[in-house]
């Protein structure tokens, strides 16, 4: 089963973020529960008492007369009832939490130890408070929360509110602080792919500025360096050039046997191959443009151009769709393909028969394209396929008769690269390599430097 991809670094601190955002509001929030919860509880534990009293002082020296209206006006008005306590009654007490627990401390406190402080009685809801009058007990009944707030739904639009503003802050943020690292990660990758990116900003908070200084001078040393490679391997390859045409000029002019001359010939002429790879190898920048081109034609004319087509032991198996193109350099996906397909010939062969039988494929898959260049050799260990696109590396000893200098495949992964592509190696069915070539059909792409 595959595993789910980690998520970015912007999806991480914007994710952090939020979480920081959520945790400090809780905190907050309980923090104002907790101080909020004694001024609450003291004014609630006021209100309650002044109540009862003024209920209880209303009883006592109102005329008897008015005394029915007064009890009356206090129903109707401010929801205080006066009900007579019965030993019978059924009693519920309000939650023991923090909150009542200290509003019902200080009542009892400023009404003395009888007071009795009920949530519902005989199936009432309200805040229920005893008083005695000589030796008479009663309720008094508030219906009403004295303190008792009409929040109504402003708080959701406030609300929704802070939400979004804090969303627009967190990503603000993020992006603030994953830019940099964006542009860096973008860099990176143009500088793997072959191509040199553009020196980054060395402004900025100063652990920034830094890395981003070292990284352009290491782009500038790599530059240098694949400069001063590419004058050299040119200068050598260009010098031995001279010297092999006069031996080959001599070979051919002078009288010497057959099987000598057909001898120097050939190993002149293996020579030769070697110095146009390293020709090839130093030229570090394409000098082709990216063009549209029809790469379904391409391998065909690469397939005919190799001398495969004339040897009476390669039998080739074409499965090439027609019509795909790609955006790519011509000139450089040909020496790609030459370069493979010389390869194959080398090293594919059937060790029992000594025949090649190789199999060239071309399929088009939507926002790429496909080349498998299959044969039926003794094929590689696994260990050692990435390996092959080293410079100068040919391979284990099932490949121990390689010709040339093991530039072949490094030049190909180069080109690839530059492309936009991916080159693969797998093992064959029943016996050999497979090298697949993934293009893209709109050719390389490169990442946004930054959010």
């Amino acid at each position: 089963m595959k595993a789910l991809s980690s998520p970015g670094l912007f999806w991480r601190t914007f994710l952090l973020i939020l979480l920081l955002l959520a945790a400090s509001t809780a905190a907050w929030l309980q923090s104002f529960r907790v101080f909020e919860r004694e001024p609450r509880a003291q004014q609630l534990a006021e209100q309650v008492v002044s109540i009862v009293n003024i209920t209880r002082s209303a009883l006592l020296y109102s005329d008897p007369i008015v005394r029915p209206a007064l009890l009356a006006d206090l129903a109707d008005q401010q929801g205080i009832r006066i009900v007579p306590l019965e030993p019978v009654d059924t009693v519920r007490p309000f939650p023991d939490v923090p909150f009542v627990r200290r509003a019902s401390e200080r009542v009892t406190s400023a009404l003395g130890p009888r007071t009795r402080i009920a949530a519902e009685v005989n199936g009432v809801i309200g805040i229920w408070v005893s008083f005695a009058i000589d030796a008479d007990e009663y309720w008094v009944v508030i219906d009403r929360d004295p303190l008792a707030r009409d929040l109504g739904t402003q708080w959701i639009g406030w609300a929704l509110i802070a939400a979004i503003a804090s969303l627009l802050a967190a990503v603000a943020i993020t992006r603030v602080v994953n830019r940099p690292l964006a542009r860096l990660s973008a860099a990176a990758a143009q500088l793997g792919a072959g191509r040199t990116p553009e020196p980054l900003p060395e402004g900025g908070p100063a652990e920034i500025a830094t890395v981003n200084a070292s990284f352009n001078r290491m782009v500038a040393d790599l530059a240098r360096s694949e400069r001063d490679r590419a004058e050299l391997l040119a200068g050598i390859s260009h010098d031995l050039r001279t010297p092999l045409t006069r031996l080959r000029l001599e070979a051919e002019l002078n009288d010497l046997p057959e099987p000598a001359r057909a001898g120097m010939i050939a190993d002149l002429e293996q020579m030769d191959q070697i110095v146009a790879q390293f020709l090839d190898y130093a030229r570090s920048e394409p000098a082709q443009p990216m063009a549209e081109i029809d790469l379904s034609a391409l391998v065909e004319q690469a397939i005919e151009a190799s001398r495969l087509q004339r040897d009476e032991t390669v039998r080739i198996e074409r499965r090439i769709a027609a019509g795909v193109r790609i955006a790519g350099r011509p000139v450089e996906l040909a020496r790609a393909l030459a370069n493979l397909l010389a390869n194959a010939e080398r090293y594919g062969r059937e060790p029992a028969s000594g025949r090649l039988c190789l199999s060239v494929a071309l399929t088009s898959t939507g926002d790429a394209a496909e080349i498998e260049i299959a044969d039926q050799g003794p094929g590689i260990a696994e260990s050692q396929r990435d390996e092959l696109v080293r410079p100068f590396v040919r391979g284990d000893a099932a490949r121990s008769g390689a010709k040339g200098a093991g530039l072949g495949l490094a030049i190909v992964a180069r080109i690839v690269r530059q492309h936009g592509g991916q080159l693969t190696f797998a093992a064959n069915e029943p016996a050999g390599l497979r090298v697949t070539l993934r293009l893209p059909r709109s050719g390389p792409r490169s990442r946004a430097a930054g959010r």
